[in-house]
């Protein structure tokens, strides 16, 4: 196939800059409505006198939608448009819905004590975010190369963090100064102009960038399309009960688990000790974004490419551990603002972190063939943790309040820490072959190296 001049400079595949800010820009999209409804409707509501039982029922909604998306990852390696690339279909019709529903929330303009109302906001708008979602990591194991894989997942997660610092910063002052309604208009027309990028772009060389265009399917990408159920069913399935895929699994899940948690955490002990009102606290854990985004695209990928994934996310476990129990015996502490503000910039810069050094191992562990699948049900265990943690932090009382909370987490994580220290996970990406290699040829999805 000849490939037209014009296309040259704006193919995934052949330019490692673009593929690097592409995926960078695509989760400073996907981070803004995680800030508005993670971070600024939690510290809204808690502002005007939400109980801690409602910040957490419309937060365990909220992450709902990220536990289910392994849903996403099978219907997107079964169907697709492959003259636009395997995941930008999905990509771009995401974010379109994620339009429409915020316009919708803010037509509608739910109070902060309309409960019910706003967890069924919060789980249309991640549902739309979480095919977002898969689509982009589909896309980072597809096209990413195994030397960019440390710098790829810290821009990824950076851009994640910088786009909640922008939401939850943002959101949280026009939250207070406009109400609501503006802060989801504003979080619709910034996602618009990202998707009109995202119209611009080609995975690979002679795709067309729209329906009507000229252009076709990738060789590669009819090669290893799955045009049925079971090879997927099945080559997925290989691919996650070998040894290191199933000991990875809880590592995930500790990792969902704090985040959940400490999400809640954070306006409850802002507003009822520290005494901060919506527009502080959405500032603060903004800034702490900005903060945490900055080092995971910087020191995060610095320790993947010295370190190593292992040894780093076994530090990150640690420097959590430490947190957590510096908070459990610092409760006299809590009602001073540097104190608190300190500990949202620790734990939010250590979340981000844990997640860029680690993020490697998930990828390495995928098989092409069925990357947005497997990769999926690696993030959604790590969801599944985080929507654990929301509804774990609505039985408070049962755990000592919120300072047994703090205990709660670090055992989580020596949990983790143990399985970090004992198991070994591949170095690079040898173990996908390894397991196509065992495929049968024929009825299944042929193995290929990218």
């Amino acid at each position: 196939m000849t490939h037209t001049a014009t296309q040259t400079g704006w193919i995934l595949t052949e330019n490692s800059k673009l593929r690097l800010f592409t995926l960078f820009i695509l989760y400073v999209t996907q981070g803004v409505p995680i800030g508005l409804f993670w971070y600024a409707i939690p510290a809204w509501m808690a502002a005007n006198g939400a109980a801690t039982e409602d910040v957490a029922y419309v937060l365990g909604f909220t992450a709902l939608p990220w536990t289910l998306k392994l849903v996403n990852g099978f219907l997107m390696d079964r169907y697709t448009y492959l003259p636009m690339g395997r995941r930008r279909i999905w990509l771009i019709g995401a974010q379109l819905v994620m339009i429409i529903c915020l316009i919708g929330c803010a037509v509608i303009g739910p109070a902060s004590s309309d409960i019910v109302v706003l967890a069924a906001a919060g789980f249309i708008v991640n549902m739309a975010t979480t095919y977002q979602d898969v689509a982009v990591d589909g896309l980072a194991v597809d096209i990413m190369e195994e030397e960019e894989r440390a710098r790829a997942s810290g821009m990824m997660f950076g851009g994640q963090a910088i786009g909640i610092a922008m939401a939850a910063a943002g959101s949280g002052l026009l939250m207070a100064k406009f109400g609501a309604s503006a802060a989801y208009l504003v979080s619709a027309a910034f996602i618009a102009v990202i998707s009109v990028y995202a119209v611009m772009l080609r995975e690979r060389a002679g795709e067309k960038r729209f329906p009507w265009s000229d252009g076709a399917a990738h060789e590669r990408n009819l090669s290893i399309q799955a045009e049925a159920w079971w090879p997927i069913l099945k080559t997925t399935f290989q691919s996650l009960t070998v040894p290191p895929s199933l000991l990875w699994a809880p590592v995930l899940m500790v990792r969902g688990i704090h985040m959940g948690i400490l999400t809640g955490l954070t306006p409850l002990i802002g507003t009822g000790s520290a005494g901060w009102g919506e527009a502080a606290i959405s500032s603060t854990t903004g800034a702490a974004n900005l903060v945490a985004g900055v080092l995971g695209m910087t020191l995060g990928g610095w320790m993947g490419d010295k370190i190593g994934a292992k040894i780093s996310t076994i530090t990150m476990f640690i420097l959590f551990i430490g947190m957590s129990l510096t908070m459990w015996l610092g409760i006299a502490l809590w009602s001073d603002g540097t104190f608190f503000a300190v500990f949202v910039f620790v734990w939010i810069s250590l979340d981000i972190m844990i997640t860029v050094v680690a993020l490697p191992i998930s990828m390495r562990l995928c098989n092409p063939g069925v990357a947005a699948t497997q990769f999926t049900l690696y993030m959604a265990m790590a969801n599944f943790g985080t929507t654990t943690g929301a509804f774990l932090l609505g039985f408070s009382d049962q755990f000592g309040g919120l300072r047994g909370m703090f205990l709660l987490i670090m055992g989580f994580h020596i949990g983790g820490l143990a399985i970090m220290v004992l198991a070994k996970f591949p170095r690079k990406a040898g173990h996908p072959d390894a397991v196509a290699k065992q495929l049968p040829q024929g009825d299944g999805v042929v193995p290929q190296v990218n």
